[in-house]
C-alpha cells in the first residue's frame, strides 16, 4: 500500500478536536480549512509562565538515495510517547516544493507514520514558504525601483538575490536590467531557492513579531559607491516586508495519522541552510506538551550540529535526548556497497559503514548529549547483521531500538520512545563546539575538525578577502555542504583517507545573525534529476493527486 493510499484511508480528526484536546481557546485559531490551521502568537504569549517539554532531537546518519526515514521516525517516535501515555508533540519543518517535484519527493514520513493531510502539507500548505518568496522579492522589486527612480542611496552593487521554492539551475544565473531604461544598468544576478533565503532563516529564527521586523531592516543588500552597507531598513522595506510575513509567522498545527498534535512551521534546508523548524513552533509546542520531538534536516553533522550551535544558542536550552536514525541498507551504501546490492547480505560494507554512524555518534557525545540509535528496520534485513550492528553499539555503550513504525504506526515505536523517556532523565552537560567569540576561521575549524573528521581547512583567494571583510564577529556559522558525505565532496562516502574542506566563500547575514560559509561545490539553487518526480504527479481520473511519495 503507497503512503498517500494510507494516507486517504485514515479518516482524520477536524483539526479543531485537536485543539481542543490541547485546551487551545477557539480565538486563538484560524482555520485552513477542515484539517489543518494556525494559532495565534497571541495564544504563545499566554503559555510563557508555563513549564518547559523534554526537548528530543533526531537525526541521522549522513543520507544516501536509499533514504533513512528521519520525518518518518520523528512522526513515529511522538505516537510511540502517546501511546504509552506521554503527552508529545511534533514540531517539524514545512517542505519545500524543490524536493516534492524533484528527486527526494514529499516530507510528511512514510507508512503509518505520517502527517496529515499530505497533499496539502507536501504543497502550498497554508502558504508560508510562498509569503517568504513573495517578501523576498518584493525586497528585490524596491532595489531595482530605487535605482531607476535615482539611486539616492548611490548603490553600486547589489548582493540581494532573488528566489523561488523550485529546483530550477537554470536562474543559478541570470543577466537583469536588460530593459534599456533610464538607470538601468545591466548586471549579473541569480536565483536561490527559498529554503535558503535569508528571510527563511530570518523567520525561523525570529522570536516574535518585532524581532522579525528588526531582523528584517538588518538585512544588507548591497554596497554603495563608498563600499559601505546598504541596508533593507535604508530602503524604508522593512515594514511591508513584515507585512506580507505576519500571518505567516503563527505556527501551523495538523495530525498524524493516529491523530496525535503536530506543529510544522519553517522549512530552511540543511546542506545549504541551518535546517530546522521555527523556534517560534519549538518553544510553542514545549509549552503545551511534555516531550517535544523535532528534527534537523539531513545527517547529524549539517542539520544537527546547527540546531545545536545556532538554534540552541538563540532558545537557551539544549536537547535533553537525541535519536540517530539509521537503516541497515544505507549503512552498506556507506560501506561502498551499490545501490542495488545493498538489501542483499554484505556484511564487509555494513561493517565498514557503521563507521558514518559511530562518527555522528561520537559528534553528539562531544556536545555533551545521551544519543540513541534507532534502527529503521525493513524487511529484508537480516537478523544476522542487525545482530552485528547491535554488538558493535552494545561494544560502544550506546543504547539502539529497532523502529517498527513505518509498518506499525505508534506501536512499532514503543520501545524507543520507553527509552528516549529514560535518556531525558539522565543528566547531561551541553557544550557548543565553538564559542562566538573565536574568529570566523577558527569556528570553521573546529566544526570541520571536530564535526566532519577533516585534517584541515584551505580557503580560496575569495574567501580570504570576505574574511578579512568581515572581521570578527560574535555571531555562529552556518556552513554550506554536500549532506551525502561528512567531507566536501559528496563522491567521498568513506572519508577513509585524509580530506580537507575547502571554503569558496563567506558572508555574513546580518538580518539572520549568522556567517554563511560556502564549501565544495555546493549550490544555493538545486537542479532536478534527469527523472524528477514531477513527471509521476498527476490528477486520476477522479481528480485525486497521486504520484507524491
Amino acid at each position: 500500500m503507497k503512503d498517500i493510499d494510507i494516507a486517504r484511508s485514515t479518516k482524520l480528526k477536524k483539526i479543531t478536536e485537536i485543539t481542543n484536546e490541547l485546551n487551545i481557546p477557539e480565538e486563538y485559531i484560524e482555520q485552513y480549512g477542515k484539517y489543518k490551521a494556525k494559532i495565534s502568537l497571541d495564544y504563545f504569549e499566554k503559555l510563557k509562565d508555563k513549564k518547559d517539554g523534554k526537548l528530543i532531537l533526531v537525526t541521522a546518519i549522513n543520507p544516501t538515495p536509499l533514504g533513512e526515514g528521519k520525518t518518518t521516525a520523528s512522526i513515529g517516535l511522538s505516537d510511540g510517547l502517546n501511546e504509552i501515555g506521554k503527552k508529545s508533540i511534533l514540531a517539524l519543518r514545512e517542505p519545500s516544493l524543490g524536493p516534492v517535484f524533484g528527486i527526494k519527493g514529499g516530507a510528511t514520513g512514510g507508512g503509518y507514520s505520517q502527517v496529515a493531510p499530505m497533499e496539502e502539507i507536501n504543497l502550498h500548505f497554508t502558504g508560508d514558504i510562498h509569503a517568504i518568496t513573495t517578501a523576498n522579492n518584493l525586497l528585490s522589486a524596491i532595489i531595482d525601483n530605487h535605482i531607476f527612480q535615482g539611486n539616492s542611496l548611490n548603490i553600486e552593487k547589489v548582493t540581494w538575490k532573488r528566489c523561488l521554492d523550485l529546483n530550477d539551475r537554470i536562474l543559478r544565473k541570470v543577466e537583469v536590467g536588460l530593459s534599456k531604461e533610464k538607470n538601468m544598468t545591466p548586471r549579473e544576478d541569480g536565483f536561490d531557492i527559498t529554503v535558503a533565503s535569508e528571510i527563511m532563516a530570518i523567520f525561523c529564527l525570529a522570536s516574535d513579531l518585532d524581532d522579525l521586523k528588526r531582523r528584517l531592516g538588518n538585512i544588507v543588500i548591497g554596497y554603495n559607491k563608498d563600499g559601505k552597507e546598504v541596508t533593507c531598513r535604508d530602503l524604508k522595506a522593512e515594514g511591508s516586508l513584515a507585512v506580507i510575513l505576519k500571518d505567516a509567522l503563527n505556527p501551523n498545527i495538523v495530525q498524524t495519522l493516529e491523530h496525535n498534535p503536530a506543529i510544522i512551521h519553517g522549512g530552511p534546508f540543511a546542506n545549504i541552510a541551518h535546517g530546522c523548524n521555527s523556534i517560534i513552533a519549538t518553544k510553542m509546542a514545549r509549552k503545551m506538551a511534555d516531550y517535544v520531538v523535532t528534527e534537523a534536516g539531513f545527517g547529524a553533522d549539517l542539520g544537527a550540529e546547527k540546531f545545536l550551535n545556532i538554534k540552541c544558542r538563540k532558545m537557551e536550552t539544549s536537547p535533553d535526548a537525541v535519536v540517530i536514525v539509521a537503516t541497515m541498507r544505507a549503512l552498506k551504501y556507506h560501506g561502498g556497497a551499490s545501490k542495488e546490492d545493498c538489501s542483499n547480505k554484505n556484511i564487509g560494507a555494513l561493517e565498514v559503514g557503521i563507521h558514518n554512524l559511530l562518527k555522528h555518534i561520537e559528534n553528539m557525545k562531544n556536545f555533551g548529549l545521551n544519543p540513541i540509535v534507532a534502527i529503521n528496520k525493513f524487511e529484508n534485513d537480516l537478523e544476522e547483521e542487525i545482530e552485528i550492528l547491535a554488538n558493535k553499539l552494545e561494544q560502544e555503550e550506546v543504547q539502539y531500538s529497532l523502529l517498527e513504525n513505518w509498518a506499525k504506526g505508534g506501536k512499532g515505536a514503543v520501545d524507543l520512545a520507553q527509552k528516549v523517556v529514560k535518556i531525558c532523565e539522565m543528566p547531561h552537560k551541553f557544550k557548543n563546539t565553538y564559542e562566538l567569540e573565536d574568529s570566523i576561521k577558527t569556528k570553521i575549524e573546529k566544526v570541520a575538525k571536530g564535526i566532519y573528521g577533516a585534517e584541515g581547512v584551505e580557503y580560496t583567494e575569495e574567501a580570504e578577502k570576505q574574511i578579512e571583510k568581515i572581521g570578527n564577529v560574535k555571531v555562529p556559522i552556518c556552513i554550506a555542504k554536500t549532506q551525502y558525505s561528512l567531507s566536501d565532496d559528496q563522491k567521498n562516502l568513506l572519508c577513509d583517507k585524509p580530506f580537507k574542506i575547502t571554503v569558496t566563500s563567506v558572508e555574513l547575514k546580518t538580518g539572520a545573525e549568522f556567517v554563511v560559509v560556502k564549501t565544495g561545490k555546493i549550490m544555493t539553487m538545486p537542479g532536478l534529476p534527469k527523472n524528477p518526480a514531477a513527471e509521476n504527479i498527476d490528477l486520476d481520473e477522479n481528480h485525486n493527486i497521486v504520484g507524491i511519495f
